[in-house]
Order: C-alpha cells, then structure tokens, then sequence
C-alpha cells in the first residue's frame, strides 16, 4: 500500500462503549499520538461530554469525546476511523449499523478488525456508491508478496530495541512511540518497526501486521520490516512494537520477534497492580523477574530497562513502585507517560556509546 502524505485528512474515533476499556486500546492510541490524521473527536456515548485526554491519562487534549456519528458530524470529519479492539476483531450489530452509516455519509473508513469491511458487500456496495474509500488494514497482502526468513537481518548494523510486555494490552506501543519520539528529540535518529494495526493507524512507515499472516512467514516478514527500515532510512536505533506477551494464554507473542528481529537488548513493559492476564482472571502473571529472566534464556540478550503502566496505581504512588523495581530487577525503570521518556534516551546513549 502506497502511503499518502500526512496527515491524511479530520478524523473520528470510533469506540462506542469502549473508552475506559482494553477494548479501545487502538482508540488511546490514537487520541495520544497519530502522524495519519488529524484527530478531531472520539464517539462514546457512556462518557459523552468528556474530553478524550482527560478520560485517559488526567491531561485535557482538546479532543471531544461525543454520543454518536450525527454529533461528530458537525466537526465536519473526512474520516472514519474504527478505534475499537474487540476480541476476534468482529464488529457487533450496532457498531456494523454504525459504520454503514459512516459511509453512507461519505466518509472514509479506515479499520483494523479481522473483519474486513472491503468484503462486505453491503458496506463496499454503499462505499462504491458513496465514492468513499474502505481500507482494511488487517488484510494481509498476498502470499506471493510476503517474505521467508533468509538471514539478512545480519546485515543490519542500527542498534535493535524489542519492547517486549509483561501482558497484552499493556502499552508496549506507547512505550516504543515515546522512545522513538524521545530519541528523535535527542538528535538521535530513530524508526518504529510496527507490529499491530493501531501502529499503521498512527503513521509507522514500517512494520508488518503479525496477528493476520500466514504463520510460515511471520519470521520473514517482521525481518523484511526491521531490514528494509535501516536499509531506507538512516536510523541508529530501530524499537520493534511487541506483541501480547510470551506466556499469555490467549495473545502469546514475543517469541518470533526475539527470533527473527533479532534484538541486541529488550525493554520490557509492566503493570504492577495487574495480578491475572488481561481478560483471563484465572490466569496469574508470572513475577517480574521471571518474565524477565525467560526473555533473557530465550534470546540471549539482556532485558536493560523495565518500563511501567500504572493502571490500578495512585500516581503518588508510582515514583516509589519504580524505586521498589529498580531495586529488586537492578534495572532502571521509568513511567514514561508520567515521567517521559529521559531515562530510557539515557539507557540507549550507553548502549551506542558502547558499540
């Protein structure tokens, strides 16, 4: 897919239901950061009024969070865009209701749900009608354009950064951006190397969509992306996005990106307070260090930083967790959306420094 400049156009979020949940994990992304768009509101009826920073991190943003596409409408979108994360990646009755609307109103309509909306016929029919354009960005290309792992990651010599979590949904993609956007700031240059669809919503160039490929060629592609990442641009660093998390019951991730993408170090994203896996209370994290400890025994390189989300956590209360962490795992460990990303600028500046 050829990339438009950006920002591509005005749009909206679509989460109805869904803000204050993991579910609207591709709508908090958004909301925070996003090259691709010009982000304008947020539909959610259940907090109508509020604005969409506030709700999430405790800042205002400017951003409206409003009941329902009629209201949206009036901040004049060219956009459509589905922030919602559901299980499967289906859409229900009302959300399908919804977007048939959107397009019905002649508006573009961007989606990263495993249901692909171009094979709808009823909705791409409307879009043809309209002259509105549907792109699902979870639809894999074709199987003659995906790649097989052959090596050439060897090649590349940009100092590798997995961000790996303790869980899914945790905020490995933040993580990454504020790292890649905090080296930028350094005069470091640095590329994401996306592996969701909420990446490739936010404007990373380069990237794969692990989740809907042919298991065959994961390990190929997520090589290709690192690859042609340092190939095409002149990054000293590249931060690979992780995946769910290596022993989560349900979104296990993180093994082919240690494989394939070849990481030299690994940082590692925690929350805390959060004592079963996202979804499944039956289902305890494992400790810290022993996440840590896999990641290590797996890939042979070194977890050198931990990183957390506070979910659960009073932010007076986040300083000392992260004293508590460094003390216990003797790495340093940083809230990078209370605190920025300084601490994880200064970890990379040894590590080049090292090299």
């Amino acid at each position: 897919m050829n990339e438009p400049r950006m920002p591509e156009g005005d749009a909206i979020v679509y989460c109805q239901g869904a803000f204050t949940s993991t579910y609207g994990k591709t709508a908090h992304g958004l909301v925070r950061f996003t090259r691709r768009y010009r982000v304008i509101a947020v539909i959610d009826a259940s907090i109508a009024g509020e604005d969409a920073g506030r709700v999430l991190d405790g800042k205002a943003n400017g951003i409206p969070i409003v009941a329902s596409l009629d209201e949206a409408m009036a901040y004049r979108p060219s956009h459509f865009v589905i922030g919602l994360a559901p299980d499967g990646g289906r859409l229900d009755t009302d959300a399908r209701r919804d977007v048939l609307q959107a397009v019905d109103l002649g508006l573009n309509i961007d989606s990263g749900l495993h249901q692909y909306l171009t094979e709808d016929s009823e909705i791409a029919g409307l879009a043809a009608q309209r002259g509105c354009l549907i792109r699902d960005v979870r639809k894999p290309p074709p199987i003659d354009q995906l790649h097989f792992f052959s090596g050439k990651i060897e090649q590349v010599d940009a100092l590798k950064i997995a961000v790996l979590g303790t869980d899914s949904a945790i905020g490995k993609r933040t993580t990454a951006w504020r790292l890649v956007q905090g080296l930028d700031n350094a005069g470091i240059p640095a590329e994401l190397i996306g592996t969701g669809q909420t990446a490739w919503l936010q404007g990373a160039q380069y990237g794969i969509l692990l989740d809907s490929l042919v298991n065959d060629f994961v390990s190929g592609e997520i090589e290709h992306a690192v690859w042609r990442a340092w190939h095409e641009t002149d990054a000293s660093v590249l931060v690979i996005e992780g995946q769910g998390s290596l022993m989560n019951p349900a979104y296990p991730g993180g093994f082919e990106i240690l494989a394939a993408g070849r990481p030299d170090v690994v940082i590692l994203q925690h929350a805390p307070a959060r004592k079963y896996y996202d979804g499944f209370p039956g289902y305890p994290i494992q400790p810290l260090a022993q996440q840590i400890q896999i990641i290590e025994l797996l890939s042979g390189k070194p977890v050198v930083a931990v990183t957390i989300n506070h979910e659960g956590i009073r932010e007076d209360r986040v300083a000392s967790i992260c004293r508590e962490i460094t003390q216990d795992t003797r790495r340093p460990t940083v809230d990078v959306l209370l605190d920025g990303p300084q601490t994880l600028v200064k970890v990379v500046r040894a590590l080049l420094s090292s090299r």
